[in-house]
């Protein structure tokens, strides 16, 4: 691992999955960070050290199914309610009663529900990259069904059970590397090009992906990291959370529409599908997360946007922490 990590705890609690790995720094108020696909806590690793300097007990979780947390075999045991609650247990684990919870990508979905369900562990939420969007419209696989025309959208496709494993498993360093690239403000394609988000007829994600360049947030060590994690443990456990999404939709029905109204912060990159595809989510913020203290686009930030752009996210975190309610 590379040598920059330092003066963190590793530690391992117990959760209804088992075991939840988590990596702590600092002490003061809780900050709980939730990791995306395909990620770990190291995604953290440039927010830590920052965190902790505040006068924050800043943890970093390896989310069920990564890293050294416990992988169930049963696919329907990665739904949102039960990630939801190993958020809480966490929490609990360490002695707390309650913690601000910061997520990116599917962790920003993971936190903005663990918020909603769980309003007296969760006081305050921070999104990063994917905009909130309460539970509603039409079950999820149908809407993924109908994208792209001719061409497959990457979420159908994940979830499909070994058809992705397939075809990262044989070479993940690779896999990484482009999905990685792909998505980053420095080197996604370019406007005109086969976006990387949808896969042809018959072909794979990875026709799609940039060759030969690594963004500039990722190092050789970086990517090794990542990709010994995921050659240990496989990506089925981690691609399950794909395949949970119409479990979701139905788990959650109750909540239909339903804001999320502690205080909270959201930043994205300009250049991320995840903030163009969902600008009118953005924009429905006033609505729907009616405590919202900011909202942020980085120009020239791609998905990554926590290891794309760490010194803008470090300063919009803990200034909004900082004047959160004691």
């Amino acid at each position: 691992m590379p040598l920059h990590v330092t003066d963190v705890t590793h530690r391992l609690v117990s959760s209804s999955a088992g075991r939840i790995h988590l990596v702590e720094q600092g002490s003061g108020p809780l900050v709980l960070l939730v990791h995306g696909f395909p990620e770990s806590w190291y995604s953290w690793r440039r927010q830590l050290p920052v965190l902790a300097a505040a006068g924050y007990r800043a943890v970093a979780l390896d989310v069920r199914g990564y890293g050294r947390s416990s992988k169930p075999a049963d696919t329907g045991t990665y739904r949102m309610l039960d990630l939801v609650e190993d958020n809480a247990e966490v929490v609990h684990a360490l002695g707390e009663e309650s913690a601000v919870i910061i997520g990116h990508d599917w962790g920003a979905t993971i936190a903005a529900n663990s918020a909603l369900l769980r309003p007296e562990v969760f006081r305050a939420v921070g999104l990063l990259s994917v905009p909130y969007t309460p539970r509603g419209g039409p079950r999820p696989s149908e809407v993924f069904a109908q994208m792209g025309g001719d061409e497959e959208f990457y979420v159908s496709y994940f979830q499909q059970p070994g058809r992705a494993e397939a075809e990262i498993e044989p070479d993940v360093r690779g896999w990484l590397a482009g999905f990685y690239a792909a998505l980053s403000g420095d080197t996604m394609p370019g406007p005109g090009a086969p976006d990387p988000h949808f896969v042809s007829r018959g072909g794979m994600l990875r026709d799609r992906f940039p060759a030969g360049r690594l963004p500039a947030w990722l190092d050789d060590g970086d990517l090794d990291v990542y990709a010994e994690e995921f050659e240990r443990t496989g990506l089925t456990a981690a691609l399950n959370r794909y395949r949970n999404m119409d479990r979701d939709w139905e788990d959650l029905a109750v909540f239909d529409g339903a804001p999320v109204t502690q205080p909270s912060v959201f930043i994205g990159g300009r250049l991320d599908a995840s903030t163009t595809w969902l600008a009118d989510a953005i924009n429905a913020y006033p609505a729907t997360l009616p405590g919202l203290v900011s909202s942020h686009l980085l120009d020239d930030c791609g998905h990554f946007i926590q290891q794309e752009r760490p010194v803008e996210v470090n300063q919009i975190l803990t200034e909004w922490l900082a004047a959160l309610p004691a």
